[in-house]
């Protein structure tokens, strides 16, 4: 009698017993999908801001190419206007991919904060050069924006780099097409002098 009664009684311990396993797995489901959820709105947070910089800069630049640009003399290395808007979209898309996988690995730390303020240099000093250059129609300004742009992103990849790898190659395109536009800008200046 005795161990047919333990038998039951070791039976409900075990019934008892998983039911907390299980109330323990939904909250973890339900915490990693509000971290999932955060997560997608924190990407999409980086690249909207990315992407509202380049609509400001794209409000100084298209009314001047077909004016003041399309007359400029240019180089022979000038691409197509039409390529710059994808190119540019692309970019800030990158940039803005970069900055949540930074933000990502930790806001309280010291490299993430160092990361993510170089990301706001560049960014602000991105849509000066549009408004120097296109909006001022000015390459001086605009060489003088774009000698400060490229330092700063090469900063940026750096920081970026040493807390995410992957964050730092993401704008390996966009210091080579800045490195362009550099080279861009300052032949533009010489061809068109005051």
């Amino acid at each position: 009698m005795v161990t047919k009664k333990r038998h039951v009684e070791k039976r409900n311990v075990t019934k008892h017993a998983v039911k907390p396993v299980q109330q323990k797995a939904a909250v973890t489901v339900n915490v990693g999908t509000e971290n999932m959820l955060w997560q997608i709105v924190a990407f999409i947070f980086f690249v909207g801001i990315c992407l509202l910089a380049g609509a400001v800069g794209s409000f100084f630049t298209m009314p001047s190419i077909p004016t003041w640009y399309e007359h400029l003399n240019k180089p022979f290395f000038t691409p197509p206007n039409w390529l710059f808007a994808p190119v540019w979209t692309l970019l800030y898309i990158l940039m803005g991919a970069s900055a949540f996988l930074v933000w990502k690995e930790g806001w309280e730390r010291h490299e993430v904060k160092s990361a993510l303020a170089w990301f706001i240099v560049q960014l602000s000093l991105n849509m000066m050069w549009s408004a120097a250059f296109f909006g001022m129609r000015s390459p001086i300004a605009g060489f003088a924006f774009i000698a400060l742009l490229w330092p700063s992103i090469a900063m940026q990849i750096t920081k970026s780099y040493r807390v995410s790898k992957l964050a730092g190659w993401l704008l390996v395109p966009y210091i080579l097409w800045v490195s362009y536009a550099l080279l861009l800008n300052f032949a533009v200046m010489l061809l068109n002098p005051l």
